[in-house]
């Protein structure tokens, strides 16, 4: 008990030293912590865990990872006695710190789910963390923008060894006050959704922020059923949707045929083959040339595609300058 009280003691100090001594604190807190290895964020979250965000895999001990987002989750092999906590709740100034500087930081624009981290004003210092005064943890800083404190908790509090997220077949962005329909995943079953719907109310809350909704979407347990109230040419509908697995997004490429079982880079090269597609004679770095006769150079022009177009009955691929076709079934 005494030692308990001890340690409590002499978080409340740090803390609170932390607090009175601005970013400096936070900065000698990451040198000390070596939360910084090989321009990668190891950052201490508990007695015996290390966050990892990185887009390869680290050589650790890995306990559970989110590959949408590229974070894992460590064993500490050498435990730092004063973690980095997510759950503060005293506001302040925010700013991205590293083991030797740090600069304040605003957020402009809330990361809007996988597809879109969060945008600060100042030029992004990557890696970093995105900390209080107190050091609390508010996001990582990546080259793509800040994974805010929400989907770390997320993280964090997920029991699958490969973090899953929700998906309703939709891709959401800000148009003023509310939260738009950008695109629609062909291939999710009984979805009335269409693009350019306005989403009114979630579950009977209405809906104001397109980054609060994909959340509520992403952090959905698989299977639940959810009612949504959306207004298509002035006129409102409701309807119920159930909450399927998202296969796409962040780091992995999100064209909708990932679903499919065909993962791509930005180039649309095959990084990834599962699923039906396993017995089709593909190899991972074919690369997609045509859908249906129609060139596409990236993923963005293949998601478009595949929105208008979900039948697709042939792919073009090239492999060491060889062009072939795979006719689907």
């Amino acid at each position: 008990m005494f030692l308990r009280l001890l340690l409590f003691s002499a978080l409340t100090f740090y803390n609170l030293f932390a607090c009175s001594g601005g970013y400096s604190s936070c900065v000698q807190k990451v040198h000390d912590a070596h939360a910084l290895q090989n321009n990668t964020l190891y950052i201490p979250v508990n007695s015996k865990y290390r966050l990892v965000q990185s887009t390869s895999k680290p050589d650790a001990n890995i306990v559970k990872y989110d590959p949408f987002l590229g974070l894992y989750l460590v064993k500490d092999s050498h435990p730092f006695a004063y973690p980095f906590s997510l759950d503060s709740k005293i506001k302040s100034p925010l700013a991205m710190v590293t083991d030797k500087k740090s600069c304040r930081a605003s957020i402009v624009q809330r990361q809007l789910g996988l597809n879109s981290f969060a945008k600060l004003r100042q030029p992004l210092i990557v890696p970093s963390l995105l900390t209080t005064a107190c050091c609390s943890l508010s996001g990582v800083v990546s080259s793509r923008g800040v994974i805010e404190k929400e989907y770390l908790a997320h993280f964090m509090a997920s029991k699958e060894q490969r973090v899953v997220y929700g998906d309703i077949g939709i891709r959401l962005q800000q148009h003023k006050k509310s939260a738009v329909v950008s695109a629609k995943d062909p291939f999710f079953e009984k979805n009335p959704l269409q693009k350019g719907d306005r989403i009114v109310a979630f579950d009977g809350k209405k809906v104001y922020s397109a980054a609060a909704l994909m959340r509520s979407i992403l952090f959905s347990k698989i299977g639940s059923k959810h009612t949504l109230l959306y207004e298509r040419e002035g006129k409102k509908k409701k309807t119920t949707i159930i909450v399927q697995k998202r296969y796409g997004g962040g780091y992995v490429s999100d064209t909708f045929l990932e679903k499919k079982g065909l993962y791509f880079d930005a180039k649309l090269h095959l990084t990834k083959i599962s699923g039906a597609f396993s017995n089709y004679g593909l190899k991972v770095g074919d690369r997609l040339i045509q859908v249906n006769k129609k060139a596409v150079k990236s993923q963005k022009e293949l998601r478009n595609y595949i929105e208008k177009h979900h039948n697709i009955a042939s792919l073009l691929f090239e492999r060491n300058g060889f062009e072939f076709f795979v006719n689907i079934k």
